[in-house]
């Protein structure tokens, strides 16, 4: 397995010690359940680990975030273990992957901040689960507009959406600014997080939700 960076120290704090704990974790039994590709174990930390806790700055201080997807738990433990002032939903569809990331919370002692969630963002049920947060959060799930219209309808008006993406970001949002648009985005940008700690920089959409649909939901009610 690959080491930690020196950039690990700077990004987990007293913390690392659960990091390193938890990239066992994925390189073990991760790899096992086929939840992370066994090549990956090689660059456990460099591509995904300090990857993920690099845009915990993305975050203000004891924020919620609703990690969409959360899949191995990529954004979602890495920010847990990097930030311990923020509360952590972990929305995972699959059952094998939502059993990984319990017991990863277990067996690191995060209950008290994360919780694990069986599901998929579109579903009422997450919705209601979720209510209307102020941040969500998701890395290599599916397409701006695709994502957008999954996760728009978890945040609260004025709440963001910072999803995780690679050097083709701005590309990306061009293609697809309209339609964000239409589905009620007030204003996305591109951001570079951990710029001087990973190299390169980590790239994320900043997307968010306008008031617009809110006001006429109440105004359908008059």
């Amino acid at each position: 397995m690959e080491s930690p960076p020196d950039s690990a120290e700077r990004l987990f704090g007293p913390r690392l010690p659960d990091a390193q704990r938890y990239a066992g974790l994925l390189v073990t039994a991760g790899v096992e359940r086929g939840l992370i590709g066994p090549r990956e174990a090689d660059r456990i930390w460099s591509r995904h680990l300090v990857n993920c806790a690099a845009i915990a700055e993305a975050f203000p201080a004891d924020a919620r975030v609703v990690d969409v997807g959360s899949g191995a738990g990529l954004p979602g433990i890495a920010l847990a273990l990097a930030r311990a002032d923020l509360s952590l939903d972990l929305v995972e569809p699959l059952a094998r992957r939502a059993e990984f990331l319990t017991e990863v919370v277990d067996e690191l002692g995060l209950a008290g901040q994360v919780r694990v969630t069986r599901g998929r963002a579109e579903e009422p049920a997450i919705r209601e689960s979720a209510g209307a947060t102020s941040w969500v959060t998701a890395r290599a799930v599916a397409p701006l507009d695709r994502l957008v219209r999954w996760c728009l309808p978890l945040l609260a008006p004025g709440g963001r959406l910072v999803a995780m993406k690679g050097s083709q970001a701005a590309n990306e949002l061009a293609e697809h600014r309209q339609t964000l648009l239409r589905l009620g985005v007030s204003s996305m940008d591109v951001m570079e997080c951990g710029v001087g700690l990973v190299d390169p920089a980590v790239t994320v959409v900043v997307i968010e939700r306008g008031a617009e649909r809110a006001s006429r939901k109440s105004k359908g009610r008059r």
